[in-house]
């Protein structure tokens, strides 16, 4: 993609608006822009991270087994009633109606819709474990949205739904979605904590958050230092083992922590004070069991091997894409701008063409572009005839991983330089060699 011809509305100065780093760099490097309170439109470059994010999680889901459908935002107030969650919800739901007067709703979460899908179509234990997800918009009217993307009214959620015959099989597919997120946050560059929670609205007697420590994060943690040592699960992970998981499960779950809402201070005091931490953290995912709260008043019954019918054991898993993004930036960001992991950047590298006209920097930059992008590789060409200064300034805001920089004077050696943003590192390198770089 051409610099000249690509949509990134940079801002100079730091929005007003903006109280926390990641909301003012997110506006700054025109990854998005405010519809009105709490609802943002994505642009061009934010769309290409949140895209990447996506693909992780999918990826991660579809190796744990679910499988992807795709349900509707709008939804009847009809299986709201039956779940008897209608009027427990709260304001945070926005009630409509359409032209025939029948209440609708825009769907915060979707365990109801997918109950309803579930008992309409699976009625033998023989279809079971099954676990559904989706990637889809939903609507909170929170109080006070804020932070930009991290606390906003109408926001992305990829929801997994499980079933299962038992108690037993419901707590092996939630350590597979366990062991999922896991594997998901550290591929975004995140070490996320799983933290004893409340089940909240949703329901259920067995909850874990997921949480990234952040001086700007709204829970308030108590965990053990620990964690930062832990190993994460292999891709190889045999995700049909009860035992291999269960071992993964009770590991991460043998060191004290929890959000404040289950915060118990006898057993924090009890760790030794030097391990000890308690700090701000941001919550990035949720995983809920709760057995058959939906499945009975709903009718999600299956027949069992015994020939009787059987409610299904439910679990629900949540992310935040659209938190995730932020959230990766509060945690890689220098004063510059974003730093962003390679797994989700929005470009591989961006070629810098430091005197756009001069017929030897524009051949060299057009060569390394070419070749890049022949190679597969997500390559941003600035193109534009702006200050050095400023073509600096804009690579390290967007915080793309690899810059290649292209001036007359190296360029008349045969050279190039390439800076790691990162940490900063600079080398100097034939043409060939920075292109290799890349390529091999």
């Amino acid at each position: 993609m051409r610099l000249s011809r690509f949509f990134v509305p940079i801002l100079k100065e730091n929005p007003k608006e903006a109280e926390i780093v990641s909301h003012r760099l997110m506006l700054r490097a025109g990854m998005i822009r405010q519809q009105s309170q709490g609802i943002y439109s994505w642009l061009p470059l934010g769309k290409k991270v949140l895209d990447k994010v996506n693909n992780i999680i999918r990826e991660e889901q579809n190796r744990a087994g679910a499988i992807e459908l795709l349900m509707p935002t709008l939804q009847s107030a009809e299986l709201w009633q039956e779940s008897g969650r209608y009027d427990a919800y709260g304001k945070e739901m926005l009630r409509i109606k359409d032209r025939q007067d029948r209440p609708m709703l825009y769907g915060p979460t979707n365990e109801e819709m997918i109950t309803d899908i579930f008992r309409s179509s699976v009625k033998s234990y023989k279809d079971l474990p099954l676990n559904l997800y989706h990637i889809q918009l939903k609507f909170r009217d929170e109080v006070r949205p804020r932070f930009g993307t991290m606390r906003s009214r109408e926001f992305l959620m990829k929801d997994a739904y499980s079933f299962d015959l038992t108690r037993e099989g419901a707590e092996h597919s939630y350590n597979k979605m366990f062991t999922a997120y896991l594997r998901t946050f550290d591929r975004l560059g995140l070490r996320a904590i799983p933290m004893r929670a409340d089940t909240g609205p949703i329901g259920g007697n067995l909850s874990h958050e997921f949480i990234i420590l952040a001086d700007t994060g709204e829970s308030e943690v108590f965990c053990h230092r620990d964690f930062v040592n832990f190993d994460i699960p292999a891709g190889n992970t045999d995700f049909d083992s009860v035992d291999r998981l269960k071992s993964i499960f009770s590991k991460w779950t043998s060191l004290y922590a929890a959000t404040s809402e289950m915060h118990d201070e006898a057993a924090f005091n009890a760790i030794p004070e030097g391990e000890r931490l308690s700090a701000r953290g941001i919550e990035v995912g949720h995983i809920f069991y709760f057995g058959t709260k939906y499945s009975e008043p709903m009718g999600a019954k299956v027949q069992g091997p015994d020939g009787k019918e059987h409610f299904v054991h439910m679990g629900s898993y949540g992310i935040g894409p659209t938190r995730l993004v932020p959230a990766i930036i509060e945690a890689s960001h220098d004063e510059n701008g974003i730093i962003w992991p390679e797994s989700v950047a929005p470009f591989d590298v961006v070629v810098i063409n430091m005197k756009a006209g001069d017929e030897a920097c524009d051949g060299t930059c057009e060569l390394i572009y070419a070749a890049l992008t022949k190679a597969g590789k997500d390559v941003l060409y600035d193109d534009t005839d702006d200050r050095a200064g400023t073509k600096f300034a804009t690579a390290d805001l967007i915080g793309v991983p690899y810059q290649i920089i292209a001036g007359p004077r190296a360029v008349a050696n045969g050279e190039v330089e390439v800076k790691n943003r990162k940490t900063g590192a600079r080398e100097t390198m034939t043409i060939e060699a920075a292109i290799n770089r890349f390529v091999a």
